[in-house]
């Protein structure tokens, strides 16, 4: 495999973007070829787990709606403490979404679990290969668990150009009405920590110690001919808070959700164009523009992993949930020095070491081999304190040797001498 040198990268990659004689790359959609996703056999941890859910093998609790839903999470691995409730209608179950009624988003770095009280479960699982497998069905209420099927129908959404064409995940901010349809919305299309947060949590609830004057959460909005006005809805004004696991829609699980979003959009629809390209899909990106059009793939890759960009932190930084925290740091891969990814700063940033946890993910793990090794390739140049890159100087000399060797202490598939 082919590297360029830096001044070769950035003198062909001018020239992939600048030719005129190429265009704009059209590349297949998820359901064609070489890609095919509806033929394809997922292995996303949630489908890894349904045969012992269909046998009774994993033990799921039928007693009660929050019963069983804290049963699965349990069986999936995922903390309560992850719960985000969100009251805006975007969501196929948006006829029993409303300010009254807020669905709730449970989370870990590969399964997404939606649940609306009185309504269906929704799943979404990462493929390393094929990105987002979705499935909804109805909470069984005995312990005879019915046949779960995936919903394709999801992709309408779920795969659109919002989220790069591929399957992948939704997040929103929108300004709902008083039944939760949207008067307004902001950042769309855009997803990641780079989000500034006055243009976040729109349609959702916000709790905690954060310090963030500027956002859209914990509001409706009613719309007059002086234009917007804004609601105030607190947490459990409209609805009993007992119905749900925990009473709490964190700051920190809004942080990890946001960051974790825009990962997995951004690789997987990388894996996609990757695949595609190298396949002969793509009849704009030939052979002689194949290494250039990696290069800038690995080379976005990279600056989102290395949190370029991220967000201003508000003065006197946000306070961590106990419990989030405690599960979140629990998963830590740590060095002989114990240091992990998942260390939190939470003080100007999310992260000590700024270096995406999620490269251990399987949205990182998926990739074909071609762009993963130039990834790696990138993300070595970014992290050199020798002959520094201008564009990774936010990054001190003494976090890139601790991020250094966190990856190589704790991260398997690294090149040889990296």
């Amino acid at each position: 495999m082919r590297f360029l040198s830096i001044t070769a990268f950035f003198s062909a990659l001018s020239a992939f973007a600048l030719a005129p004689a190429f265009g704009e790359p059209e590349f297949p959609s998820f359901r064609a070829a070489p890609h095919e996703y509806l033929k394809r056999t997922p292995n996303d941890a949630f489908t890894q787990v349904l045969d012992d859910i269909h046998s009774g093998k994993a033990k799921l609790d039928h007693t009660s709606e929050k019963a069983y839903l804290k049963s699965l999470m349990g069986t999936l691995g995922i903390s309560p403490s992850s719960q985000l409730l969100v009251f805006s209608t975007t969501s196929l179950q948006l006829s029993r979404i409303s300010p009254r009624n807020p669905r709730a988003i449970y989370f870990n770095e590969d399964v997404y679990l939606g649940w609306v009280p009185g309504g269906q479960i929704e799943m979404i699982g990462i493929d390393p290969q094929w990105g987002a497998i979705t499935y909804m069905y109805d909470l069984p209420r005995t312990e005879t668990h019915p046949e779960i099927l995936r919903a394709t129908r999801c992709m309408n959404c779920h795969a659109s150009s919002d989220v790069g064409g591929a399957p992948g995940l939704l997040i929103s901010s929108v300004v709902p009405g008083p039944g939760g349809g949207s008067l307004d919305a902001f950042r769309q299309e855009r997803t990641g920590h780079g989000i500034p947060f006055s243009e976040r949590f729109g349609g959702w609830h916000l709790t905690g110690k954060h310090g963030i004057d500027e956002h859209w959460g914990n509001l409706t909005g009613e719309l007059s001919p002086a234009g917007l006005r804004k609601i105030a809805n607190p947490l459990g004004q409209s609805f009993r808070l007992d119905r749900y696991p925990v009473a709490t829609s964190d700051v920190l699980a809004h942080l990890l959700l946001e960051h974790q979003v825009g990962f997995i959009n951004r690789f997987i629809s990388a894996t996609y164009r990757a695949r595609a390209v190298l396949a002969g899909t793509v009849p704009e990106i030939a052979p002689p523009q194949t290494d250039a059009f990696l290069d800038a793939e690995a080379a976005a890759l990279v600056r989102y992993a290395l949190f370029a960009q991220e967000a201003k932190f508000p003065s006197g930084g946000i306070a961590v949930d106990p419990e989030l925290s405690r599960h979140f740091l629990s998963r830590a891969q740590r060095t002989k020095k114990g240091l992990s990814l998942r260390d939190f700063d939470l003080k100007t940033r999310i992260f000590k070491h700024r270096c995406s946890y999620m490269v251990r993910s399987a949205s990182f793990q998926g990739m074909p081999k071609e762009l993963k090794a130039r990834v790696f390739h990138h993300m070595d140049l970014a992290l050199r304190v020798d002959n520094p890159l201008p564009a990774y100087a936010y990054l001190p000399a003494a976090e890139k040797r601790a991020i250094r060797e966190i990856l190589r202490q704790t991260l398997s598939g690294l090149p040889k001498g990296w």
